[in-house]
């Protein structure tokens, strides 16, 4: 089975502009293709996985992977999947974001030896001359047919800005600029980049008259249809600072049973043949897949050791176990108290578990939390720094998340 059937058996493949063309160039290691990621926060985060998947089984199979930081589209803001318009980040924002993919990709894709490329499309797109582009480009683009794209129908009701109608110009610019400077052949994206991805190929046919090809991937979405990668917190992060190891691999853990084969499937790499005898479990199985997801994933964004600690730390809040070194710890400070005493609601929005001191009341009224397993029911209840200083209290917000809280 070559690399291109495997992309198929996993479900991970939506739409080709060439399937023939595309097969031969995976799976003979023929294919210089490059994914783009937008700085627009200082971390990667779940929804970047399956790309991140994608150009490690790519790279495995002996095809070269360029990753593109938008340090240029990055300062439009693609409107693909919004309702609003992005927030404009500044120069040094995008610069640190940039930084920080950088880093957090190094664990996907192997950079050395010339065997995968990392740019920046601020290099080309910075300098570019408004008046240039427009005879240059500008002509080979139909505005009746990009008013068709989906990412611009969904935006036409609400108003989209000429700065975001730029940004599928701008993309396959990208494309052009790649497969002239370093033979990038392919791109590869989510489904809800298709059209961008076309105005690329193009682009390419009517300036240079060759032939460049797009592939989809398909988007991670549960169940219900809805995007994986969130909670109730927010984004699920890659950087251990924004979501801790714990959370990352309960995230995972905590997947609903009717998603836990096509996460395995889709995301890890755990052989076919191994997937497929999973199959057929049902019930306390179930638990089992999804330890196995969440162990494989941690382990792959944070190592095999953070990933060990988590699964151990889990596995004895499960089993009411005392072992509470691998949870999530919040540390007070003197500074915290007031008259010696800390709200609940105080401790909750430290430790990231709400949003607001708002949320966190609401939810102590629902019963849906509790302190070393009674349940807090004042919306207004204190800790005490007496009884933090002998010793830690678990604070546990629904059934699945827990924080140590101690003090600092």
């Amino acid at each position: 089975m070559g690399v291109y059937e495997e992309l198929q058996a996993r479900g991970l493949i939506a739409q080709v502009t060439d399937e023939p063309e595309i097969r031969d160039l995976v799976n003979n290691g023929k294919a210089v293709f490059y994914i783009g990621f937008d700085p627009t926060a200082d971390s990667l985060h779940v929804g970047h996985f399956m790309a991140l998947c994608l150009m490690k089984r790519l790279q495995m199979a002996g095809n070269k992977p360029i990753a593109l930081i938008g340090g240029g589209t990055g300062m439009i803001g693609d409107p693909s999947g919004r309702s609003d318009m992005r927030q404009m980040l500044t120069p040094e924002t995008i610069q640190h974001n940039c930084e920080c993919f950088k880093k957090q990709m190094s664990r996907f894709i192997d950079f050395s030896d010339g065997k995968a490329l990392m740019v920046n499309n601020a290099d080309w797109l910075m300098d570019l001359n408004y008046i240039q582009l427009l005879r240059e480009v500008g002509a080979c683009f139909s505005v009746n047919r990009m008013l068709t794209a989906e990412c611009y129908k969904q935006r036409m009701e609400k108003g989209l800005s000429f700065l975001e109608f730029n940004y599928m110009i701008m993309q396959s610019y990208d494309f052009y600029e790649l497969f002239q400077k370093y033979g990038c052949n392919m791109q590869f994206g989510g489904d809800d980049q298709w059209s961008n991805m076309l105005g690329g190929t193009e682009l390419i046919r009517r300036k240079l008259g060759k032939d460049a090809y797009a592939m989809t991937i398909t988007l991670l979405l549960n169940s219900e249809g809805k995007k994986m990668g969130k909670t109730q917190s927010g984004a699920v992060w890659l950087d251990e600072n924004k979501t801790s190891p714990f959370d990352f691999y309960q995230y995972w853990r905590n997947v609903d049973d009717a998603d836990v084969l096509k996460c395995i499937r889709m995301l890890t790499f755990l052989p076919l043949e191994e997937i497929e005898k999973m199959e057929s479990w049902e019930g306390s199985e179930l638990n089992r897949a999804k330890e196995i997801l969440a162990y494989e994933l941690t382990a792959l964004v944070h190592g095999e050791e953070k990933a060990t600690k988590a699964q151990e730390a889990a596995r004895a809040l499960f089993s009411g176990a005392a072992d509470t070194e691998n949870m999530p710890t919040v540390a007070l400070t003197a500074d915290d108290f007031t008259d010696g005493q800390i709200a609940v609601n105080e401790i909750m929005l430290k430790a990231g578990l709400v949003k607001s001191k708002g949320e966190a009341r609401r939810l102590i009224q629902q019963g849906g939390v509790s302190i070393d397993d009674q349940k807090v029911t004042d919306p207004v209840a204190v800790v005490s720094h007496d009884t933090l200083e002998k010793g830690h209290i678990i604070l546990k917000k629904g059934k699945k998340v827990f924080y140590k809280v101690t003090l600092a």
